[in-house]
């Protein structure tokens, strides 16, 4: 009995009408009447709830105002995020080739052979200085423009290294000989063997610094020369060294004598290696022997 009561009172308030009233205190006029029931009032709060909570969800989501919840970064702040994001990948990377550059470089000079998977390079890495466009222009107005140009750039090969890169440099051949050794990066042959006259001149390939020149165990008297574009030459077996550390040169300038020294040469030659940002190139896209 006493469920049934409970019953028939929750259908009663679902079902008797009700009546709000706004009437004036003091002469009692109604001004305002409202009628209504439980179940439209139900109805009336779910669906002022639904509306609020999709209005808000709208401000949030297209609106400036979300900037304005705590916690949430402003469109200034993200944009910085993104670019430092960016900022800190690109510095990554920069350091892993910096890196890599440094180990191979120091592999070098301890006489040590660098990794091949890490020295290798493809063929169409860097552009032969053979296969390098040249356009023709018969404008004599073009030329003087450009002789003028020269005549007035102080900088050593700049035209040529900034339309070309390394392609387009000069190289001078360090000595005029045979080659009897071929570069060979999968069998720890990082350059190539050049045999000449007895007691020749071994020449600078490129204007540089002298960055090494002394003597090593395994390839006897060595030079090694920093020239533009991260690109450095390395001359071993030599007889003698007519430069040292720090001096400048310039292409085609006496460096050293043709020799026959170190542990691994077989006979008076020139070993001749190039490395490129750390990578092994071969000296013969580049120079004529």
């Amino acid at each position: 009995m006493p469920k049934e009561r409970k019953r028939d009172k929750i259908k009663k308030l679902f079902q008797n009408p009700y009546r709000i009233v706004v009437f004036n205190d003091l002469n009692l006029h109604i001004i305002k009447q409202i009628r209504f029931n439980a179940r439209t009032l139900v109805m009336a709060l779910v669906f002022a709830v639904i509306f609020i909570i999709i209005g808000v969800t709208v401000l949030i989501a297209f609106t400036p105002l979300r900037e304005y919840i705590p916690g949430y970064p402003t469109g200034k702040m993200r944009q910085m995020l993104i670019r430092n994001v960016l900022i800190t990948d690109s510095l990554d990377l920069e350091i892993q080739r910096r890196d890599k550059y440094f180990n191979d470089f120091r592999a070098m000079l301890a006489g040590e052979t660098p990794p091949a998977s890490d020295t290798a390079v493809r063929r169409k890495a860097i552009q032969n200085p053979d296969q390098v466009p040249i356009k023709k222009y018969d404008h004599d107005s073009l030329f003087k423009d450009e002789m003028a140009q020269e005549q007035t750039n102080l900088g050593i090969n700049s035209g040529s290294v900034a339309r070309g890169g390394v392609a387009g440099l000069l190289f001078f051949p360090p000595i005029n000989g045979m080659i009897t050794g071929k570069h060979d990066v999968s069998n720890g042959h990082f350059g190539v063997d050049i045999v000449g006259k007895l007691n020749s001149r071994i020449s600078a390939a490129l204007d540089g610094t002298i960055i090494f020149a002394g003597w090593t165990i395994d390839t006897g008297y060595v030079i090694y020369i920093q020239h533009e574009q991260n690109l450095v030459t390395v001359y071993r077996h030599n007889a003698e060294l007519l430069k040292i550390q720090g001096d400048k040169v310039r292409a085609g300038e006496a460096i050293a004598i043709m020799g026959n020294t170190g542990k691994e040469t077989t006979g008076p030659h020139l070993h001749f290696e190039m490395w490129l940002n750390g990578v092994s190139v071969n000296p013969e896209e580049y120079i004529k022997f």
